[in-house]
Formats: structure tokens, C-alpha cells, sequence
């Protein structure tokens, strides 16, 4: 069953900045119909509650669904989702997509021509520290109201806390990788007016890799939290995710603990590669849970979003394509993202998928070739993502989809540790990674013939599998900056650096800078180089 996404009546005091002004509102009011921060954790059941809230900020944007009473002001709501706005970032930055609605901030995206003023760096911005906000607000709760409770009830409370610090140490480590050295608060920030003061990304690191570690124990064993919630095996995924990227956030690599946390995941015994790849995008992929190590859960009838998969499935459905018995959305598509011609000619020899099953594309009425960037027929159009089940019936809202994101899935641990073995990760055994990666393309291929051996297994062939197993999940733009391909001219795309046939960009782009506005609120930042 999908985790109840409703949300509770309740004010924060807290800023995009996880700070409050308003200390005057920390007041109980006499009206008890009226919840806010200083009667919401009255009752033991509201920490349940609250913790719905956190982990709705993963895709919704405010008070009142797809929208109203928005967290964040934007013209389009939608734009303010977290899903949204990381999905963005990480692939509309890359080769893996380019947008035709000639919308500047994603051309600029596109073309790493941004600057301190995009508007889609300020939102993913301000939904980070708005949820980084929320987080700390439920953890300093437990801290400050739980004292009186003993028993089964503190022991479930503390639980909850514990999903609260590892939604924290996700969203930090989101930060971490888009913005480098950023503003710090956490619960032992008390509310108050104050400007938090900026740490440094690899100190940023220290304190993600010690919460998750810290809260591995204390979160349930692997697959028996409640759907969409997370438990160890998502801590210890996120774990190898951050040591594989180690060198890229402090400069030191740190590959033999992603061997280290990968096993963990995959030693637990409960996760296995599902069989059919295509469903794992699908709109009853909540029922895949033997690779599926935790979702970001979607539903039409409970949660709707224009930021979550919703806006995956229709931004990139358009020209020839049948929106709603292929798609299973009624709107006709929105008829923006699609793949650029460099990456499908680099990851696909056969595009038509034929061979390698992963090459979900639609090329009726599509040219390989971009010339022209707002031209959606131009570009073939990826039909990964559906709102159809796996037995071909629609999901159950044709506009707001079903299809939950696949936030952690076990085709990443078995990636991160081929490359952190083949980077010269302590404890990592070749013959395993060469096994791990086989497998994947043993689903890919639906046998071995697309299997490969030792002597192909190196890093340029990893870039590339993950390329073709992860595109449009986010991970593109972090796995570029790894490889050092993201910026400079090793590997080029269409119009990267604004120029059709791509140009070499400058590396400060490897990392985003400051908000401008938040440059101007807070006197104890220090912007990014390059910007």
C-alpha cells in the first residue's frame, strides 16, 4: 500500500533560510481548532503526521495539491517540486536532455550559460532549505516533547526522528552536490532571527556521511518500514552513493567504503534485479519491491503534483505520439524534453531496442538530428516513463500519474561497486563487479549476448552503462562531474556552451552558484568561483 501523503494543518516557523522571524506567532492560541507550532506535537499521533508532511516535500509544493497555499512563490507552482527541480538540474544540464519550450532558465541550463540569477537555481534552492527546515523542525520536537514518553511509544517516535534525520542528510546532500559550501542549521539551531552561517562542502560531507551512519541503526531493517519510507538499505545506498562521489566533495577518494556499503545492500538478502526493466517506470511500479530499495511515491487520487512524475511523463510526451493510450495521460503531452542526438548515438548502437531493452524511445515523426532546439519533433523522445501499468491498463488519473521515482534501486549498488573495484576500491573483487554488471545486461539484452568481459570492464564502459540504465532518474549530471565530462570538451552535446554542435564550458559549472538573493539576505556567504 502507498504511504498516506495528506497533510497536516501547520505553521511553520520557519524561512527559506530554516530561520524564523516571527517568535511573536510561538504562542498557544485560544481557539483550539487553530494548530500551530507550539500545539502540533500535543498529541503523540501528530508525530506520524508530521513525518507525512517531510516526506510529501519530496513532491508536493504546498497546502492545497497541484495547487494553492504554495511553500515557495513561483509563476508555475510545479517548478517549486523538489522532484522538479533536482530532475532538471541533473538532466537538463547533460546530454541526456534538451527542452523546447525555449524557457531561459532551461536554455541556460542546457547551454551551462546560467548565471547567479536563474530562476531554477533560486527554486531547487529554496525548496532544499525549506525542506532542510521542515526536518529540523520535526527533530527538535522530538528532542524538546518526547522526555515524558516511555515504552513502545518513545521507541516509535525516536523511529520517526530517525527518517527525519535521513530525509536531512538527503536533502544536505543534495546541497553538497549542487552548490558546494552552503548555509548550515540544524536542530540546535533554535528558532529565532538569525543568518545561518556557510560550510564548507567537505565539512558538509563529514556531517552527511556521519547522520546516515548514525541513523542506520536506528531505521528499520531492510524492506520492513512502510512503503515509500526509508529504512537501513537506503541509508546504506545513499552511503555508497556519497563515498563514490567522495573525491568530487572533499578531494580525497573514499571508494573502499562504497564497496563497504554496497555490500551491505546487497548482502541484506532482500533485493534482487527485477525482470522486466520497463517496469520499473511504470504506473504500478509500487509493487516492485525486490528492486526497489525506496520510491518517491505518487498518486493521482492523494498527492497530486505537477512536479513529480507527472511532470516527467507529460514534459516529454508530444508530437506523434499517443498520449493516452501509450502514455495514459489524457492532456496530449506538454511536448518539451527530449534526448539529445549525441547521447542517443553514443549509448545506443541499436536505438531501436531491439537489443538492449533499455532504449525506450520514440522515433515516429522525430529526427535524430537538433538543429533547431524549440522544435520538439527534432529529437528522439524518450517513452521510459508511463502512467500505464504493467498489464497495459491506465493508471487510475490521466493527468496526475501513478508512477512512483524509483529513488534508490539495486541497479545502482551494483554499479557503484564495479566502479569503485575498477577505481581500486579496497575490498572490491573484479570478478564480482564483472558479475554485477552482467546481470544488468542480461535484463537489458534478455540473455547474454550482450554480455561482456574483463578486459571491457573499465571506466569509459561504466559511464556509459550508467547512461543507459539510469537516464531520466536523475544522476546524470553528478555521474558527468565524476568522470570529469560534465564540463570542458571531452565529451560534447548538442548545444552544449549554446552552440549546435557543442563547445567546451568552463568548469565553474560544475558546481551552481549562491542565489543572488540569497547573496543579498545573508552577509555570511561567500559565492562560488566563476560566478
Amino acid at each position: 500500500m502507498k504511504l498516506n501523503r495528506s497533510l497536516i494543518a501547520v505553521i511553520l516557523i520557519s524561512g527559506v533560510l530554516g530561520t524564523s522571524c516571527l517568535k511573536d506567532l510561538d504562542v498557544k492560541p485560544k481557539d483550539p481548532k487553530i494548530t500551530t507550532s507550539a500545539t502540533v506535537f500535543d498529541k503523540p499521533e501528530a508525530y506520524k503526521q508530521f513525518l507525512a508532511k517531510l516526506y510529501s516535500t519530496l513532491s508536493l509544493t504546498g497546502q492545497k495539491g497541484e495547487a494553492g497555499a504554495p511553500e515557495i512563490s513561483a509563476p508555475d507552482e510545479g517548478t517549486t517540486a523538489f522532484i522538479r527541480g533536482w530532475w532538471n538540474a541533473q538532466e537538463v544540464t547533460t546530454d541526456e536532455c534538451i527542452n523546447a519550450w525555449g524557457d531561459g532558465g532551461l536554455v541556460e541550463y542546457h547551454g551551462h550559460i546560467w548565471s547567479d540569477n536563474n530562476d531554477y537555481i533560486k527554486l531547487m534552492y529554496q525548496r532544499l532549505f525549506i525542506n532542510i527546515s521542515y526536518c529540523n523542525e520535526m527533530i527538535r520536537a522530538v528532542n524538546d516533547n518526547v522526555g515524558g514518553l516511555s515504552g513502545a511509544q518513545k521507541t516509535e517516535i525516536d523511529a520517526y526522528q530517525a527518517e527525519a534525520r535521513f530525509l536531512r542528510a538527503y536533502y544536505y546532500f543534495c546541497a553538497m552536490d549542487l552548490y558546494g559550501n552552503v548555509p548550515f542549521v540544524t536542530e540546535a539551531d533554535k528558532p529565532g532571527a538569525f543568518l545561518p552561517k556557510q560550510i564548507k562542502r567537505a565539512d558538509l560531507f563529514k556531517y552527511v556521511e556521519s547522520e546516515l551512519k548514525a541513523v542506520a541503526d536506528l531505521l528499520p531493517q531492510p524492506g520492513a518500514n512502510e512503503y515509500a519510507r526509508a529504512d537501513r538499505a537506503a541509508a546504506w545506498t545513499l552511503l555508497s552513493r556519497i563515498y563514490l562521489n567522495a573525491q568530487v566533495y572533499t578531494g580525497t577518494a573514499m571508494y573502499g567504503d562504497c564497496i563497504k556499503y554496497a555490500n551491505e545492500v546487497i548482502g541484506a538478502g532482500k533485493y534482487s534485479l527485477h525482470g522486466k526493466y520497463p517496469e520499473l517506470f511504470l504506473a504500478d511500479n509500487d509493487k516492485i519491491k525486490d528492486e526497489i530499495i525506496m520510491p518517491i511515491a505518487s498518486s493521482g487520487a492523494s498527492s497530486r503534483s505537477y512536479g513529480d512524475v507527472t511532470f516527467i511523463i507529460h514534459a516529454g510526451v508530444g508530437g506523434s505520439e499517443d498520449a493516452a493510450n501509450t502514455f495514459g495521460i489524457a492532456s496530449g503531452g506538454w511536448g518539451g524534453n527530449r534526448l539529445t542526438t549525441a547521447f542517443v548515438n553514443t549509448q545506443f548502437a541499436d536505438p531501436s531496442g531491439n537489443t538492449d531493452k533499455r532504449a525506450i524511445f520514440h522515433t515516429a515523426g522525430q529526427t535524430l538530428t537538433i538543429t533547431h532546439p524549440t522544435v520538439f519533433t527534432e529529437g528522439y523522445l524518450s517513452a521510459k516513463w508511463k502512467n500505464i501499468t504493467s498489464t497495459g491498463a491506465q493508471g487510475g488519473n490521466s493527468t496526475f500519474v501513478e508512477t512512483d521515482f524509483p529513488l534508490f534501486r539495486l541497479a545502482e549498488v551494483y554499479l557503484n561497486y564495479a566502479e569503485a573495484t575498477v577505481r581500486g576500491g579496497a575490498g572490491g573483487d573484479a570478478g564480482k563487479a564483472l558479475q554485477y554488471v552482467n546481470a544488468l545486461r542480461t535484463r537489458a539484452y534478455e540473455g547474454a549476448s550482450g554480455n561482456i568481459n574483463s578486459g571491457q570492464l573499465n571506466l569509459d564502459f561504466l559511464l556509459q552503462e550508467r547512461g543507459r540504465e539510469f537516464y531520466w532518474e536523475f544522476q546524470r549530471r553528478t555521474d558527468l562531474i565524476r568522470f570529469g565530462k560534465f564540463t570542458g570538451g571531452s565529451l560534447l552535446w548538442d548545444f552544449k556552451g549554446n552552440v549546435m554542435a557543442g563547445v567546451s564550458t568552463d568548469a565553474h559549472f560544475n558546481i551552481f552558484p549562491i542565489p543572488a538573493s540569497d547573496m543579498l539576505l545573508n552577509n555570511n556567504l561567500t559565492q562560488n568561483p566563476g560566478y
